[in-house]
């Protein structure tokens, strides 16, 4: 069976992170038919990777974590961006992972921000983090603001969300991003728009 990791590093408590984490987890079980999808919260295990960047050592319940990571055939990637890029937690828990831990392994990455300004942070911080650990991306990214889980926003972050989760699934099922030149990308969405307010 295929194994799909879905890598949740909000910080809160409940957390729009997880919240973007599990609707693509619904996406990409709904989408793929038969995978096995787990969550890792990274907030359950901030003290261990902690103590993992100050000795070396990966604490039994943090290593379990890494293993998974590491034994999954894809990955679902979701971070809050805070001032512009990813929170120290996470860029923490890729740095206790071994340097080849991701070498070729479908990624979906997605992130939560307080405002849209905060979206391009997926292409110039995460794609750049993922490319140099030589991971496989999927073209889509997702960011959800604010605005996204209000009534008007809702529509077009599901759009996203399947869009996004249809490219891992295609992935993993050797078929390629399953993308077309012919495809649609509203580029006028609310959200997009909402990043040219500079008062939203």
């Amino acid at each position: 069976m295929t194994r799909i990791v879905a890598i949740s590093s909000g910080l809160s408590d409940p957390s729009s992170t997880r919240m973007l984490a599990d609707r693509l987890v619904e996406s990409v079980e709904r989408q793929f038919g038969d995978a096995s999808v787990e969550v890792v919260s990274l907030r359950e295990l901030a003290h261990e990777v902690t103590d993992a960047m100050l000795s070396g050592f990966a604490a039994p319940r943090l290593q379990d974590a890494i293993d998974k990571v590491v034994a999954a055939d894809g990955l679902i990637v979701v971070t809050p961006i805070f001032k512009a890029s990813f929170p120290g937690l996470f860029k923490s828990f890729i740095d206790v992972l071994e340097a080849d831990a991701l070498i070729g392994k479908p990624v979906l990455l997605a992130a939560t921000g307080g405002t849209a300004r905060h979206s391009l942070a997926i292409d110039f911080a995460l794609r750049p983090l993922f490319a140099y650990l030589q991971a496989l991306v999927v073209p889509t990214g997702v960011f959800a603001s604010q605005h996204d889980w209000a009534t008007d926003g809702a529509n077009a972050l599901g759009q996203r969300i399947d869009r996004a989760a249809g490219e891992l699934v295609s992935l993993l099922k050797g078929a390629g991003t399953g993308r077309a030149r012919e495809d649609e990308f509203d580029l006028f969405s609310d959200t997009f728009l909402a990043a040219s307010n500079p008062n939203a």
